[in-house]
């Protein structure tokens, strides 16, 4: 079974569904999720400037922290427990959390821990300094471009950027996009297979005013339009 490292942002939706993918294909078998941190504000920082206030002010540095402090206290793979319960209260809801800090904190204790374990992240500057370490590996370790990236070999292997899935795709198709997107990353040769979205990610929490998500406006890149339903055609007479 194929060891694979899954790097994320809990802001990003697009990553959130490639999760969601991920966490089907290790319920068929097919791969082992460890779980790893990286930071779109710090990957959109002008160049030379210092990541390190962003602990205290990126949208998405309280999450980051208390995953940070779950690894350190147990391992990725709770981690990867705290993402799925803050997914459900960001991405998985018609109505996402209002409070970002409770739902992180809410997260925290769903994934098995003392909820003062938000607390004490926030106030261990270090959290963010794992974070910050982990986004590096990435980025100068790897050559990692974005989000969501997957490291084959439990996180020793390649990085390759992706999948970006806007639907959910069947159990067949899982399995497909997989063993289509591994081969690649293993192919030396290739570089960046890439199209334009035409749908937005097909989560009750995207489907909300940007006013009213959890994590702020959105995230990334500009929303795309949503393909427009067919009209109706009359009934012939």
């Amino acid at each position: 079974m194929e060891k694979v490292l899954f790097y994320f942002d809990p802001r990003c939706p697009w990553c959130y569904q490639a999760s969601r993918w991920a966490r089907r294909l290790e319920a068929l078998g097919e791969i082992e999720l460890d779980w790893a941190l990286y930071c779109l504000e710090v990957a959109n920082l002008p160049e030379g400037a210092d990541p390190v206030p962003l602990g205290e002010t990126a949208r998405s540095a309280t999450a980051l922290r208390a995953a940070a402090a779950i690894g350190r206290k147990e391992n990725s793979k709770a981690i990867g427990r705290f993402y799925r319960a803050l997914g459900d209260r960001v991405w998985e809801t018609s109505e996402p959390a209002k409070d970002r800090d409770l739902a992180v904190a809410e997260s925290v204790e769903a994934a098995g821990f003392d909820r003062s374990l938000f607390t004490e992240a926030l106030a261990d500057p270090q959290t963010w300094l794992d974070v910050l370490e982990q986004h590096r590996h990435l980025v100068v370790d790897k050559g990692g471009i974005g989000l969501p990236t997957l490291v084959l070999d439990g996180g020793a292997g390649p990085a390759i950027f992706g999948p970006v899935l806007s639907q959910l795709p069947d159990d067949e198709d899982a399995v497909k996009i997989w063993r289509h997107l591994s081969w690649l990353a293993r192919y030396d040769n290739f570089f960046e297979l890439k199209r334009h979205r035409t749908e937005q990610p097909n989560l009750p929490g995207w489907r909300v005013q940007p006013s009213k998500l959890t994590f702020g406006s959105r995230p990334w890149l500009p929303p795309v339009p949503d393909r427009p339903e067919p009209s109706a055609r009359p009934a012939p007479a």
